[in-house]
C-alpha cells in the first residue's frame, strides 16, 4: 500500500516521491528513538507533511533519502534540529492549568524558604515559546515572592520555539486565559503583539535540551520543582518512561514533578508517588531505597 503526500509542493527537483507505509514507519521509529515524539499509523501522513520541507531543502528525492541522511550522516545534528522545529507543537498560552502553579506559589515556595536559605530553582521542561515559565514568574511576583532568590530554568528541544521565547513578544492567542489586569501590568504593546516586562523576563534562563538526552537535562532535573506539562501527550508510553527515568536519576528525594492534567505516570514509573496539593495533583520523588532505585 503506497502513501502519497497530500497537497505536495513543487520544488526545483519535483515533488517528493511517495513511500510505502512501511518506509514511513522506519522514519517514524527513528524519530521516536531520538526525540520521543510518536506518530501512530493514522498520523503518518501528518508526519510526512511536516518533514517534507526540511527534506526538500536538502534536495532529497523522497523521505527515504531523508531517513538515510538522518540515520547515517555523522554530521547531522543541525538536521535533527530542523526536524525538531518542524515537529514541535507550540500550542500553549499564559495562565494554563493554574491550579498547579497556585500550588507552587501557596505551598511549595513557602515550604522551601522555611527550610532553606539557598535559592529555589524551578525547571520548565519543554517550555515551547515561553508562556509557561513567564506564567510562573508572574504568579510568583503576584504571590509576593518577587524579591526572593528564585531561578526559573526553561528548556526546549526546538531552537525555533526558544527563539520566540527569548524575544518575549506574544500575539493575541497567547493571552486568552490571562486576566486583563495582569496583561496591562506585565506587558507593553508592540507592533508584533505585546512584550513581557524585561525585569520579569530576565528571571528566566532559556536553554536548549532534549528530554531524552541525560547529559542535557541532568542539571535541570536537580531542581526541586519540575514542570513537564502537555509534552508527554506526543510521546509513546516507552518514551515517557525513558524521560521520567532520566528525571528520577537526578531529582532529589521529595522533589515535585508536575505533568499535564490529561497525562498520567501511575503505571509507567515506580519512582514517584501521586499526591494532592491544594487543588492540584503532583508526582513526588520517592526516597531512594523504597523502590529499589
Amino acid at each position: 500500500m503506497a502513501m502519497s503526500f497530500p497537497n505536495p509542493v513543487a520544488s526545483s527537483g519535483g515533488v517528493l516521491a511517495a513511500l510505502p507505509v512501511g518506509m514511513l514507519v522506519l522514519l517514524r521509529d527513528l524519530i521516536h528513538e531520538r526525540l520521543g515524539t510518536f506518530f501512530d499509523e493514522s498520523r503518518l501522513e501528518v508526519m510526512a507533511e511536516k518533514l517534507e520541507e526540511p527534506a526538500k531543502s536538502r534536495q532529497c528525492r523522497s523521505l527515504l533519502d531523508y531517513y538515510y541522511l538522518l540515520k547515517y550522516d555523522a554530521d547531522n545534528q543541525g538536521e535533527w534540529e530542523k526536524v525538531m522545529d518542524s515537529l514541535s507543537v507550540q500550542e500553549t498560552y499564559f495562565w494554563r492549568e493554574m491550579s498547579q502553579v497556585e500550588a507552587v506559589v501557596k505551598f511549595l515556595v513557602p515550604a522551601w524558604f522555611k527550610r532553606h536559605s539557598t535559592p529555589l530553582r524551578i525547571w520548565s521542561a519543554a517550555c515551547a515559546s515561553g508562556e509557561e515559565p513567564i506564567t510562573l514568574a508572574i504568579a510568583l511576583e503576584e504571590g509576593g515572592w518577587g524579591n526572593h532568590p528564585i531561578k526559573i530554568c526553561a528548556s526546549d528541544a526546538s531552537s525555533a520555539a526558544l527563539g520566540k521565547a527569548k524575544t518575549g513578544i506574544y500575539r493575541e492567542r497567547s493571552f486568552r486565559a490571562l486576566p486583563v489586569e495582569l496583561r496591562e501590568k506585565y506587558f507593553t504593546p508592540e507592533p508584533q503583539g505585546a512584550k513581557i516586562r524585561s525585569d520579569v523576563h530576565s528571571r528566566i534562563q532559556f536553554s536548549k535540551a532534549n528530554l531524552l538526552v541525560q547529559n542535557q537535562i541532568q542539571d535541570f532535573a536537580t531542581c526541586p520543582i519540575v514542570f513537564c506539562r502537555n509534552v508527554f501527550i506526543y510521546f509513546s508510553p516507552e518514551a515517557i518512561r525513558r524521560a521520567v527515568d532520566r528525571f528520577a536519576q537526578s531529582m532529589p528525594d521529595g522533589s515535585h514533578l508536575f505533568v499535564g492534567a490529561s497525562e498520567s505516570l501511575v503505571k509507567l514509573t515506580p519512582d514517584y508517588e501521586l499526591e494532592e496539593l491544594g487543588d492540584a495533583f503532583v508526582y513526588v520523588r520517592k526516597p531512594r531505597g523504597r523502590n529499589g532505585s
